[in-house]
């Protein structure tokens, strides 16, 4: 008889410290997954880079695509249309069970969309959501009267109710990258970035900014912290 795991017991969070290929984050968050569903692991919560790469989602529009050949393009499997990532770009993988969590996919997305706030909050960055798009917007009224840029995108994919893909926020990455798509199908509103808002923060900064939040918005956060192996 296979032992569920304890309600009490932590996700593991991982940090790769160098860009890790799409292909082979792919491949690691299925096995996780089915290693998740099976209760032959904890949940898990990956912070990573990917190399410049072009996404498309379930609902991705061929004409979202504009520059094809720019670069790689791969079929993520999650919601969404086309995103891009890249260095200086967090990705964080959410690896939770739903089981011991809820069941409220509706819910999980509003905490996903909290997560990202709160730590945005931590640098007086006042973000916005919308109930008809995902992701996490900032105002610019700078640039224009009810101007919004968008500053994290979020696609999720869940399988018997353990999920998978998760969040891309974007804080120092070329933002000029962004160009070969309609980022998320919305042609109406730019893309931003920490940096591109003047702030001096780097990926570690925004790390620890999420971490310090993760507690609140779902749950007890895990002490052990490990590097992915060479």
């Amino acid at each position: 008889m296979v032992q569920k795991p304890e309600s009490t017991e932590k996700p593991e969070f991982l940090f790769a410290d160098k860009p890790v290929d799409y292909t082979e984050a792919l491949a690691f968050m299925e096995a996780r997954v089915d290693d998740i569903i099976a209760y032959r692991a904890c949940e898990c919560v990956w912070f990573l880079e990917h190399p410049p790469i072009y996404t498309a989602g379930k609902r991705a529009d061929s004409a979202n695509l504009l520059a094809p050949d720019r670069f790689p393009v791969h079929l993520a499997g999650r919601g969404g249309d086309y995103t891009y990532h890249g260095p200086g770009q967090r990705v964080v993988y959410l690896m939770l069970d739903l089981r011991r969590r809820g069941r409220d996919l509706r819910k999980f997305v509003r905490q996903v969309e909290g997560w990202i706030l709160a730590a945005l909050a931590e640098f007086n960055v006042q973000g916005c959501i919308h109930d008809d798009q995902i992701g996490v917007w900032v105002p610019r009224p700078e640039l224009g009267e009810q101007r919004e840029d968008k500053i994290a995108a979020i696609g999720l994919r869940m399988r018997r109710w353990v999920s998978f893909h998760g969040l891309a926020l974007n804080v120092e990455p070329d933002l000029d990258h962004f160009s070969g798509i309609v980022p998320c199908g919305i042609a109406d509103r730019g893309v931003t970035s920490l940096v591109d808002l003047g702030l001096p923060v780097g990926l570690e900064e925004a790390d620890q900014a999420l971490l310090r939040n993760f507690d609140t918005i779902f749950g007890s956060i895990s002490e052990t912290i490990t590097q992915i192996p060479e």
